[in-house]
């Protein structure tokens, strides 16, 4: 296992405390790609079983490596949910996928809470998902009627104190963790002072401002609000998007060159990561200077730039596999995810509502398919020797940290 990787494994434990301290009883913690029938070994309800971890023990890299290849790769997946039907992912969720993303509209149904401690009411050996959600502020807010909605970034930053900020975020993480929705896709660390968000321009207001040490100061105190409310919050969008060419959703696009994000758009990620951020996601663009293919495909910015740089160590999370940007460089979903985990992510998402196209790919058998891709390939990597039960093991060991599995060491 690399240096990077192994740091990022062993430092992990930060997310697992934070998760287990959630009172809600969910205890923690675009379009895909071409279909395919999926091979005999895919996951699905019925796949063998992963026993238990008995009563106060630990689960060990053994018990992990002894594991089938498909349910470890099955665990670094999180499932889009455009709704709350969490009855519609039950097979994938048996089947050993990580997390569930909401992409819902407003507003949230009055027994979200229910149904979320339904959805992990028989959680197996792993307990129950990961519930994600984006809760930036503005039009950014997937839980309208059942959390306090806050300003766009921008407006907090520019009319409220950087205490007053960590206090919103604390309470918004409060009246998440009593939904269950363990964990907020927020703050934004892009530095930008452009208009949008937009098919231009990503960030627009989600940006706290177009100042370095603002957002820093801004960034940090949201997120560090967030875990003071119980909620894992995932800063983005490394290695910043500030001052991007596009809106990856719709198309490729490049950050500022890496010279320039050394210079500015990197501080707030370094600001988040000495304060302890537990985790961050990785952007869909390319960087100039540092590698032609989208970040979260990158081992030059996972590895090299997040790892070895910055000295980043918890949860690497993919931005939506399903973007634009994405599915131009790599149109299949299945070999997307797998580029990720070999760069050095450790949880894969997918899915988008832009388009009807998008939406209906989000229907519950276009979800399964999607799943069954992205586990057929990440196995197959595996068994061909493209992807080292090494990183596949450390990518599975982040992720059960954060969901507050007990690993021993």
């Amino acid at each position: 296992m690399t240096g990077h990787h192994l740091r990022r494994v062993l430092a992990a434990t930060t997310a697992a405390t934070l998760l287990a301290a959630c009172g809600s009883g969910a205890s923690p913690a675009g379009a895909p790609g071409p279909s395919a029938t999926a091979p005999s070994t895919t996951p699905s309800a019925a796949a063998p079983t992963v026993s238990a971890v008995p009563s106060g023990a630990c689960l060990s890299g053994a018990d992990i490596a002894g594991r089938p290849v498909e349910r470890r790769a099955a665990t670094l997946v999180a499932l889009p949910l455009n709704g709350f039907d969490f009855d519609t992912l039950a097979p994938e969720l048996a089947a050993g996928a990580s997390g569930v993303l909401l992409l819902g509209s407003n507003p949230v149904p009055t027994d979200l809470a229910a149904r979320i401690r339904a959805a992990g009411a028989h959680p197996g050996p792993d307990g129950p998902p990961l519930i994600m959600a984006d809760q930036e502020g503005g039009g950014i807010q997937r839980l309208r009627g059942g959390v306090p909605v806050l300003a766009w970034p921008r407006e907090l930053a520019a009319t409220e104190t950087v205490a007053q900020v960590q206090q919103q975020a604390a309470a918004l993480g409060r009246a998440m963790a009593a939904l269950g929705v363990n964990v907020d896709l927020a703050p934004v660390l892009d530095v930008d002072s452009g208009p949008g968000p937009s098919d231009d321009n990503p960030d627009g207001q989600r940006s706290f401002s177009g100042d370095p040490d603002t957002v820093s100061r801004y960034g940090v105190a949201f997120l560090q609000g967030l875990r003071e409310g119980g909620v894992l919050p995932v800063v983005k969008h490394f290695p910043g998007l500030g001052g991007s060419t596009g809106n990856t959703d719709v198309r490729p696009a490049a950050t500022k060159p890496i010279a320039a994000l050394r210079a500015g758009g990197l501080t707030p990620f370094r600001a988040a990561i000495s304060a302890g951020a537990p985790a961050v996601m990785i952007s869909n663009a390319t960087v100039p200077g540092m590698t032609t293919h989208p970040a979260g495909l990158s081992s030059a910015v996972i590895g090299g730039l997040l790892d070895n740089e910055l000295g980043f160590t918890g949860l690497v999370v993919t931005d939506s596999l399903s973007a634009g940007a994405v599915t131009a460089a790599t149109p299949s979903l299945g070999q997307a995810a797998t580029d990720a985990i070999e760069s050095g992510a450790d949880l894969v998402l997918f899915g988008s509502t832009r388009t009807a196209a998008d939406v209906a790919a989000l229907s519950a058998a276009g979800i399964q398919v999607s799943f069954q891709q992205i586990v057929a390939a990440l196995a197959s990597a595996v068994n061909s020797g493209a992807l080292t039960p090494t990183r596949l093991d450390a990518a599975v060991t982040a992720v059960l940290r954060a969901r507050g599995v007990r690993l021993c060491g």
